[in-house]
């Protein structure tokens, strides 16, 4: 098996993390690719066209090549995007059948069912990551169309395997949507270590203009699905009054502004404005600084498939207070490397925080904790995992719709 295509029909690879629809699934893709083809699997990463000036294929590196695919208006909005899905699935069966590959990797929804489409006239196996699951939102508030939730359920029924990002994961997808369990592969996703990794706090708050205050640090798309407003909130009730908040990341999706705009009347009204400072998207491999530059990381989100933040604010040395859900209680040794919170309680929030701003020793023993956790994951890991199950679904029969 040595030829994979990586259906990633919203979001690019290529396309900056933390702004508009990209986030934690653009890393996932790039990462796992980029160690895919350093372990021998060749990837074509098929994308829509988001922007008129992009050329119709780029070369990563050797083994990794992102295709991207003509389908509706590039600047079309990402709830718009069900209506292109059957245009991008035609195309890229096209583009597979000039130059065949071995099995199929769809990213997210919109992407499985594309994959879905492909994957019978070509006769060859399907494996999903869905990276969110509409009944999961919509358990913690976040309604997702009906829809989508038949179009999921449709997509595990017919998968070859159906990878989840933790055990929790699994457990939702068996409990919300009576997935197979032969079927589901626990495949965590990795940290690149030679970037995440612990370092100096005095240098990197130098290199960012950053004081002696303590410093609580948020990273991540602006949205309601990541209650930025709860970290604004626990600021504003701590007991060290000049702690800042690094918010490090843009508005995502229709409503971003709107949750921005929202947030920030809330800072004004808490008087707290004036210690957050908002930082615009990074380059990826760059936020380690910022991660180095904290006293502790917070992760407020109302649900999550896996975490990517959680892990690389470990993997840099900083204890982590994140909301009890998803893949968090994973990576997140509660009382270890960190905390957990149930509910949306700012004060609970706060009361975690205060005590890790409080006594630097435990913060250090927690963050050291992490580091050590953090280590167990390695894309080099996951592409091996996934390597081998590419090579295991050549030999099984395939799912037929059922």
């Amino acid at each position: 098996m040595s030829k994979v295509a990586v259906l990633s029909l919203h979001t690019s690879p290529l396309a900056q993390p933390g702004s508009g629809d990209s986030g934690g699934m653009n890393v996932y893709v790039r990462e796992l690719v980029g160690a895919l083809a350093q372990a021998g699997v060749s990837c074509t990463v098929y994308v829509r066209r988001w922007h008129p000036d992009l050329p119709d294929e780029v070369e990563v590196e050797p083994g990794f090549t992102v295709v991207h695919v003509p389908a509706g208006e590039c600047d079309m909005a990402k709830e718009d995007l069900p209506g292109i899905v059957d245009e991008f699935a035609e195309w890229t069966l096209a583009h597979i059948r000039e130059n065949p590959v071995d099995v199929i990797h769809a990213n997210y929804w919109l992407s499985g069912v594309a994959g879905h489409m492909i994957k019978h006239p070509l006769d060859i196996p399907l494996a999903v990551t869905f990276h969110t699951l509409a009944r999961v939102k919509a358990e913690t508030g976040d309604a997702e169309p009906e829809a989508r939730i038949k179009a999921e359920s449709k997509v595990i029924r017919c998968s070859d395997a159906i990878l989840a990002n933790s055990t929790e994961e699994l457990a939702e997808l068996q409990r919300l949507y009576d997935a197979p369990g032969d079927r589901i592969e626990i495949v965590p996703p990795g940290v690149d270590h030679a970037f995440f990794s612990p370092g100096n706090r005095a240098g990197a708050r130098k290199a960012l203009g950053l004081g002696d205050e303590p410093i609580m640090l948020f990273v991540g798309r602006i949205q309601p699905l990541k209650r930025l407003d709860i970290a604004v909130r626990a600021l504003a009730q701590l007991e060290r009054t000049d702690t800042k908040l690094l918010v490090v990341g843009g508005p995502s999706g229709a409503g971003g502004q709107v949750e921005l705009d929202r947030v920030t009347a809330i800072a004004d009204e808490l008087g707290v404005t004036d210690r957050i400072v908002h930082v615009a998207p990074q380059p990826h491999h760059l936020l380690s600084t910022y991660y180095r530059a904290a006293d502790v990381g917070v992760v407020p989100s109302r649900s999550e498939s896996f975490g990517l933040v959680a892990l690389e604010a470990a993997a840099c040395g900083i204890p982590v207070v994140a909301s009890d859900v998803g893949g968090l209680r994973t990576l997140v040794d509660h009382g270890t490397t960190g905390y957990l919170v149930e509910g949306a309680d700012p004060a609970d929030y706060a009361a975690r925080l205060n005590h890790l701003l409080g006594d630097p020793e435990v913060a250090k023993a927690f963050g050291e904790a992490g580091a050590t956790r953090a280590r167990e994951y390695t894309w080099s890991t996951t592409a091996g995992r996934l390597r081998r199950l590419y090579n295991d679904l050549s030999t099984r029969v395939l799912v037929t719709c059922e």
